[in-house]
């Protein structure tokens, strides 16, 4: 149980690590950095010059790599050696979208990406193959590890679908969706294979409810805030980098819902916060909480007056998915009571 444990947390790792990869490709414009999916301008190992992607006589070409041709990207139909001049019967246009730009950092920025999220697989895999050894003493972990593991084949596919979509907003908001609800599973195996949580069951109503109102709040705004993240891509796209300081000139209704907003997250959870010291209860989590929850505002503040500094956005959104998760492991304590008292009751 103490190796499923220690791998759990090292999926949960690398979970966040592929979360924060991604909102680190969103703010650099890096997601069609390959274009095509799961290799990278059909190589295994992208490339890192433009100079790799031009059509060279007397090469080795394997089907499916992808050059540039004509401002264009064209895709071998098979495998071949070309010759001295170019042969357009070897080539098809790549027609699941028209982005023609090659930009190496931008390329490597979405690869890593792609490693992380391999990484994260093969660490939800092996949780998957430790909890059917599992089985006998607690079967529930077999069929959590194994919705993991297929939440993550449906992100890698929802990856493809954002590729081929040329970054579909709607798209990337179901990505997060998803990335979310494994960060859930992922925890709450974390907390039922720990004895020490068991033992730390907090039996308090009011504050349940409250923590339920908690992240609630929390999911509604970082809801929101992927709604303000296309308005500020739009942004971008019209007035470029160079313009940051005007992206919020014109800003709409979401962006204002948005910051006011923080102002009921924090009210609600001073309360909590008050009624958590009141009862004398472990104080740690909801200290997380806040501390988290002000790094937000702060964050958020030195975007607006600040003109968003580099690695402001990711780092916003980051935190915001750290808060989601601390919320719901805390949230545990009282399920998991509420589990309690049933078994209790029917055992009278």
């Amino acid at each position: 149980m103490n190796r499923f444990r220690k791998i759990s947390k090292l999926s949960l790792i690398a979970v966040y690590l592929v979360i924060l990869a991604g909102s680190i490709v969103r703010m650099t414009g890096s997601g069609m950095g390959c274009p095509d999916w799961p290799k990278c301008f059909g190589l295994l190992i992208p490339p890192t010059n433009a100079n790799q992607i031009e059509w060279k006589e007397n090469k080795n070409y394997n089907s499916g790599m992808i050059i540039k041709h004509d401002d264009k990207f064209i895709v071998a139909k098979s495998s071949f050696k070309t010759n001295k001049e170019f042969q357009k019967s070897n080539w098809q246009d790549y027609t699941k979208h028209n982005y023609s730009d090659f930009n190496p950092v931008k390329t490597w920025i979405e690869y890593i990406n792609r490693l992380f999220g391999a990484i994260a697989g093969i660490c939800t895999l092996v949780m998957l193959i430790l909890s059917i050894k599992l089985y006998s003493q607690n079967n529930i972990l077999l069929l959590i590890s194994l919705l993991i593991v297929i939440g993550m084949g449906f992100q890698a596919w929802l990856g493809k679908l954002v590729v081929d979509s040329n970054l579909d907003a709607y798209k990337i908001t179901l990505h997060m969706i998803v990335a979310l609800i494994i960060v859930c599973l992922i925890i709450y195996l974390i907390f039922i294979t720990s004895e020490t949580n068991k033992q730390n069951i907090i039996k308090d109503r009011l504050i349940k409810n409250l923590m339920y109102g908690s992240i609630l709040l929390t999911l509604i705004q970082i809801y929101t805030g992927t709604q303000v993240r296309e308005y500020i891509d739009i942004q971008n796209e019209i007035l470029g980098l160079e313009n940051k300081k005007l992206w919020l000139n014109q800003a709409t209704f979401q962006f204002y819902f948005h910051r006011s907003f923080s102002i009921i997250i924090i009210f609600l959870n001073l309360i909590l916060f008050y009624y958590i010291y009141k009862r004398n209860l472990n104080m740690k989590l909801i200290k997380i909480i806040l501390i988290l929850i002000f790094s937000e505002i702060l964050i958020g503040l030195i975007m607006f007056y600040r003109g968003f500094p580099f690695s402001s956005q990711p780092l916003h959104l980051f935190i915001a998915t750290i808060l989601f998760g601390v919320q719901f492991y805390f949230l545990l304590f009282f399920q998991n009571y509420n589990n309690y008292e049933k078994r209790n009751l029917s055992n009278t």
